[in-house]
Formats: C-alpha cells, sequence, structure tokens
C-alpha cells in the first residue's frame, strides 16, 4: 500500500484581512509544496491553507490540532501578540509533544509573538517586550529606514532582495544542495527588519544558519532547529516569514499597503536565489516528515 502525502497546514494567526499577511500571501509556498511529488509522481504533500478564526476565542483547528490528522504545521505569526488564544498553544504544545512537526516564524520587534507560550519551542523567539534576547547589548535597532520598528529588527537587505546566508557546520540537512559548489544552500530572501530567534537554555537545539546585517555588520540567527526526540516532533525556528511570503519571492505578487520600505530586485536578478528558496522550502518539509532531503542534481 502507498504511504499517504504528509499533510501539512499552512495557518497565519490573524483572520482572514485582505490588506495584511493574510494566508493569501503565501500562494507560492503553498503552490510550491502541493505540487511536490515523488519519483512516480504521487504527491508527497496535502497541503492546506487557512487563517485562524476571530481573535478572543480559541481557533477551531489550532485548539484542537493534537486531535487531528495533521503531520506538520507551519505557523506563521503575523499578530501583534493576541494571534493565538491558549486553547490553541496547548493543543499545538500537545501536538508537538506527540511528535507532531512545527514550522514557527515571526518578524521584527513584537510581530507574532503570541508563539511565546508554545511549549519548548516558544522560548526560541525573542522579542521587544517578551522573551527579551539575553544579551541587553542586542536591545537597539538595527534597522534605520522604517523609525517606528524598534528591535529586534536585523536588515538582511531589502524585500525583493537575496541575503546570502552562512550555514553553520556541521551542516543541517534542511540546507543540503549536492550541485551547489558548496554542498549547501547559499541564499535565501532578504527583508529589512528581521527578528530574534536563540537556542534556548536547557534545550538540545541548535543554531544551523545565521545572516549579517546590512547596516551594522552584526551577525543574527536565522534558524533553529529541534531535532525529534522523547520531548517531541522536530521543529525549525525561522527568524522571519517574509522568507516564505509572495512578497518577497516576487515583488509583481504585491505587498499590504502598510508596506513602505524600497523594494529591491536581487531575487529577479539571480535565478539562483529562488532556486535556493524552493529547495529550502523543500528540504524543510522533507525533514520534518523524515523524507529524504535534497537529492544529486538538487
Amino acid at each position: 500500500m502507498n504511504a499517504r502525502p504528509t499533510r501539512i497546514l499552512l495557518q497565519t494567526t490573524i483572520p482572514p484581512i485582505e490588506d495584511d499577511w493574510s494566508i493569501a500571501r503565501f500562494s507560492l509556498l503553498r503552490d510550491l509544496l502541493a505540487g511536490a511529488v515523488d519519483d512516480e509522481g504521487r504527491p508527497l504533500y496535502a497541503v492546506e491553507a487557512r487563517n485562524r478564526g476571530p481573535v478572543g476565542v480559541p481557533d477551531p483547528v489550532l485548539s484542537r490540532l493534537d486531535e487531528s490528522d495533521f503531520d506538520q504545521l507551519w505557523l506563521f505569526a503575523v499578530d501583534v501578540g493576541d494571534g493565538l488564544a491558549d486553547a490553541d498553544c496547548e493543543a499545538i504544545s500537545r501536538f508537538h509533544a506527540a511528535g507532531g512537526a512545527l514550522m514557527v516564524t515571526r518578524d521584527h520587534m513584537d510581530l507574532g509573538s503570541s508563539v511565546c507560550n508554545l511549549g519548548g519551542v516558544g522560548l526560541a523567539h525573542r522579542f521587544h517586550s517578551k522573551n527579551l534576547e539575553p544579551d541587553e547589548s542586542r536591545h537597539v535597532r538595527d534597522d534605520e529606514e522604517t523609525q517606528a520598528i524598534s528591535w529586534p529588527n536585523y536588515r538582511s537587505g531589502a524585500n525583493g532582495d537575496y541575503q546570502e546566508i552562512r550555514v553553520v557546520e556541521p551542516a543541517h540537512p534542511i540546507f543540503s544542495a549536492p550541485s551547489s559548489p558548496t554542498g549547501v544552500l547559499r541564499y535565501l530572501p532578504a527583508h529589512p527588519h528581521e527578528g530574534a530567534v536563540i537556542v534556548p537554555d536547557g534545550t538540545e537545539a541548535r543554531t544551523v544558519a545565521t545572516g549579517r546585517s546590512r547596516t551594522t555588520g552584526r551577525d543574527f540567527n536565522l534558524v533553529v532547529v529541534f531535532e525529534r526526540s522523547e520531548e517531541g516532533g522536530p521543529a525549525v525556528l525561522q527568524s522571519t516569514f517574509h522568507h516564505f511570503t509572495d512578497y518577497n519571492w516576487d515583488l509583481a505578487m504585491g505587498r499590504p499597503s502598510f508596506v513602505s520600505e524600497r523594494p529591491g530586485d536581487g531575487m529577479a536578478r539571480e535565478p539562483q536565489a529562488l532556486a535556493d528558496t524552493h529547495r529550502y522550502v523543500l528540504n524543510v518539509a522533507a525533514w520534518l516528515g523524515r523524507r529524504p532531503t535534497a537529492s544529486p542534481g538538487a
């Protein structure tokens, strides 16, 4: 009998607001995952993409995630701190503790800080007023272009540009790229103000990739991973959801009206940057689902 496709839930922490980072702005990600097939042409992933229900009450799906048949939750915390009810956090935590796989990402300052209460992995995400970075020297503005946004706001580049990432040795499988000169991926989309992720004390998580600020030259963490263990399933924690948005892959896909920063065109000029981004997404999905990552020639 053929194995069923891995079930992935792509989920935001806001209701369906058109002029915001709703799930509709992650359509290229959804299509990439839904279009992935095995060597015999069978779908690898069954993808459901949704926004949360009304804020202030438990979400009907997230609050019962541990009772669902989803294998992976890709959580895009795009809220201002109120995106997850207590019942949502509790069910996601139970899902993870039972072996469910997580990809959890947020953005600058306090954007997405509702993830703080997620069991285990929540402490990896650091914000402006919650779970502050322990290094107080980092409690300063990095990106200066948008004065309304304060730390953490690491500037890896303009929206529409790419950044050259630094893969931490030993290279994690999610960065595997056998056709690359270095054997690992080199690029991800850039963003003017990325958030902060760290390895929480007392855990065996590790930083697997770092970026560098275009403003200050300061290094910052891009990705932290938790391996599968007795304490829970695997998890990938990402500094910004802009690594996955349509706008950061293709500026022509549009943006919410409140995004005012000057964009770049690096992703359009360098095809390898988008190819690396696509490979990264597929590697993450494969690793979270215990499938082989990048094959030779990929």
